[in-house]
């Protein structure tokens, strides 16, 4: 949830003060790269329940559906109401939020109200009792919020007196002025700061660390990296910094829940969260993913499709598995199809071709389309070929 737009974690709004952007822009930028996680995250599971011929739940263990929705189809009014606040009347993110609560209360009572339309009296000392309740427990979670921001604090002020110069040097010289070692390098120190910190202080540490020394090494290396997207790598790998054993704060939640080792559900939610992981990578090497320089809907919609499949590729690669098991070729293959659909302009630029009269770049998303789906079908040739029905 702290990804998907229109309404993202509190780290968004930071991100919005921080790259000095509104938080629509923010909304803009970070809504391709969620929607193709999350697809690429159902895709996964897919995957691993084809490989462990996994069946479904029947129909009489679920919920009623629409039961269920209009059962609490009214939780939703404050969030339409805070996306209106922001999205139409465009109001700052405080104010919108402000509104957004007090709308809430309104709701708690009419809620209580309804439900004890009887007991007037009882309703009200009812939702004075849930607001009072609310208030505590918002309290309580904004001190750990409220001690990052004073520390981050603390930590901008030692940047900007030097230590920031310090880090840059450090990353660096382990580096040796590679970009890609460069990136490996933050995102590990990214997940390293993160473990045990929510998300949102890891964001406000990293911002003001790791951050600044993307843009000024990407500079040195001759690459113009976009305020926004260093952020959002960041960003992306704290979030990531939640499941990653050996302190893989949600992963321990998880596994609670499952009665699993801890460990091994880390282990195993970090091989799903790998797709995630590849994504911040190529915010730094194709910011059209940001829909950066991105000018129309159609070529949005052609960016999306491109990512979702390169994506599914590397689903498949990690799994070793898209309709059946992939040979080694096929995983070659597929590592082709992230190339050309992730880094189109690295291919174009060292091996120009037209093919269907696009230029070179978009020549090489066309290949790597072909690719992949040649790769499904052969797999799916494959398959009918071991079970010898007629190919």
């Amino acid at each position: 949830g702290q990804l998907m737009p229109p309404i993202m974690g509190a780290a968004a709004i930071i991100i919005a003060e921080y790259c000095n952007l509104s938080y629509i822009e923010v909304i803009k930028t970070a809504l391709i790269p969620a929607f193709v996680s999350y697809i690429a995250l159902r895709y996964s599971v897919h995957l691993e329940s084809k490989k462990l011929n996994l069946q479904p739940i029947g129909k009489e263990y679920l919920p009623k559906f629409f039961k269920t929705l209009f059962g609490g189809i009214h939780f939703i009014i404050p969030i339409l109401f805070l996306l209106h606040q922001l999205v139409i009347l465009r109001r700052s993110a405080q104010t919108a939020v402000y509104y957004a609560i007090i709308s809430l209360l309104v709701l708690i009572l009419v809620k209580n109200i309804i439900n004890k339309r009887d007991k007037i009296k009882e309703a009200l000392a009812l939702t004075c009792h849930q607001i009072w309740d609310s208030l505590v427990v918002g309290a309580k979670n904004m001190m750990n919020i409220g001690v990052a921001v004073a520390v981050a604090g603390i930590i901008v002020g030692v940047v900007t007196l030097g230590l920031g110069n310090v880090v840059i040097e450090v990353i660096d010289k382990i580096s040796g002025g590679n970009l890609i070692i460069m990136l490996f390098v933050t995102a590990f120190i990214s997940l390293l700061l993160g473990l045990g910190l929510p998300t949102t202080a890891n964001y406000i540490i990293m911002a003001s660390l790791t951050a600044p020394a993307i843009i000024a090494l990407s500079g040195d290396a001759g690459m113009v990296v976009p305020l926004i997207a260093a952020h959002l790598f960041c960003f992306y790998f704290g979030i990531l910094a939640d499941d990653t054993p050996p302190v893989g704060l949600a992963a321990y939640a998880a596994a609670a829940i499952a009665k699993e080792d801890p460990i091994k559900t880390g282990i195993q939610g970090f091989r799903y969260d790998m797709r995630t992981a590849i994504l911040p990578f190529m915010f730094i090497f194709n910011t059209e993913l940001l829909l950066i320089g991105v000018d129309s809907y159609a070529y949005g919609i052609v960016v999306f499709v491109t990512a979702l499949i390169a994506m599914f590729a590397f689903a498949s690669f990690t799994q070793n598995y898209m309709y059946i098991k992939n040979k080694w070729y096929e995983g070659l293959c597929l590592l082709m199809v992230m190339a050309c659909l992730f880094r189109p302009d690295f291919l174009g630029d060292r091996f120009d071709i037209s093919l269907l009269g696009l230029a070179s770049r978009h020549s090489w998303q066309v290949v790597g389309i072909a690719l992949f789906f040649t790769c499904y079908f052969y797999q799916r040739l494959r398959s009918k070929q071991q079970k010898g029905e007629p190919g």
